[in-house]
């Protein structure tokens, strides 16, 4: 018995949910899992090539992390910085008297 090829009718559309053109965790999941799912049986993804992508989604989820994390204390930096502002502008300035010394 010989098997020509292998078609599959259904129409899967995928539509990231970020914003326009970037693409977050579950879109790479979706894809990847559209990848495994649209695959000809007979001719499967390499091992190598499906781990490299695992390595690479590996890096983007730590990198996503990391910028999370940064964006977090660069807010709480310019909270503390403007509540520190506030709290100048707000203390009344005492006067400084300069002594001079007489000899």
């Amino acid at each position: 018995m010989a098997v020509n090829s292998v078609t599959n009718n259904s129409n899967v559309v995928l539509q990231p949910k970020g914003t326009g053109n970037q693409m977050g965790q579950n879109d790479f999941l979706r894809l990847m899992t559209a990848q495994l799912s649209q695959q000809d049986p007979f001719n499967p993804v390499d091992n190598q090539q499906m781990v490299a992508q695992m390595a690479q989604f590996s890096s983007l989820a730590g990198i996503t992390e990391t910028n999370s994390t940064l964006q977090t204390i660069s807010d709480q930096l310019t909270a503390q910085t403007k509540l520190l502002q506030d709290i100048k502008a707000a203390t009344p300035s005492v006067p400084t008297t300069q002594t001079t010394s007489s000899q």
